[in-house]
């Protein structure tokens, strides 16, 4: 179990992590949605009410679709594109492993299966993280219009207008602004991550070139 763990810990601190967070999240939505009810003259919620409203789906999901496309993004375009000097960009001048055809590779047991398999089920191997990743960015992109609508629609109605359906919270700036505003966030961590490891050092990360490293060498 302990070298099971240790196999794992990275994934396995980011999960406990989320969960804590996730957890707060949730604990002080429900706070903060239960006193602008009660400013409202409207009832207070539990958090598990709190979890079938749309500012929760909102909220959630707003976040959720800004990292599913900043990953998603990025792993698509180091396929194509470099830095110079940075260990987040292939090497340049040179063919990377992840340039090699699969086609070419010698069949092992420890393979993966869409290689030996091969045919349609390859090409959909070879572009699986990048579905995954659009996939659930359309996913939550869905579920923050759905949550955002019923948000949306209980603001009109509190102020005498007409709700609006998913489609129409798609239309409105509002829906447009939740998004935009996480998503260059995003791109701007990544663009500072990029461009900060050209010159800085972190010891000991895979993130980071070797800390005698020149600044010119590019790749990790």
């Amino acid at each position: 179990m302990r070298t099971w763990a240790k196999e794992h810990g990275l994934l396995l601190a980011n999960i406990g992590l989320f969960v804590v967070f996730f957890g707060g999240m949730v604990v002080s939505g429900a706070a903060d949605y239960s006193e602008d009810q009660l400013a409202h003259g409207q009832s207070a919620v539990g958090i598990l009410e709190y979890l079938g409203t749309g500012a929760f789906l909102e909220a959630t999901f707003e976040n959720w679709e800004s990292e599913f496309l900043q990953m998603g993004m990025y792993v698509i375009l180091t396929v194509f594109l470099f830095q110079k000097g940075s260990s987040e960009s292939k090497p340049m001048g040179k063919k990377a492993p992840q340039d090699e055809d699969p086609r070419t590779a010698t069949i092992k047991d420890s393979t993966p299966w869409p290689v030996r398999r091969g045919g349609w089920v390859l090409k959909l191997y070879e572009h699986s993280l990048s579905i995954l990743f659009l996939l659930l960015f359309l996913s939550s992109v869905a579920l923050h219009a759905v949550g955002g609508s019923e948000e949306y629609s209980e603001e009109q109605q509190a102020h005498g207008q007409p709700p609006v359906t998913v489609l129409g919270y798609l239309a409105t700036s509002r829906f447009w602004f939740e998004s935009f505003q996480n998503w260059q966030s995003e791109f701007l961590a990544v663009a500072v991550l990029v461009g900060a490891s050209v010159y800085l050092r972190e010891k000991g990360s895979p993130e980071s070139k070797p800390v005698a490293e020149p600044h010119y060498e590019t790749g990790a």
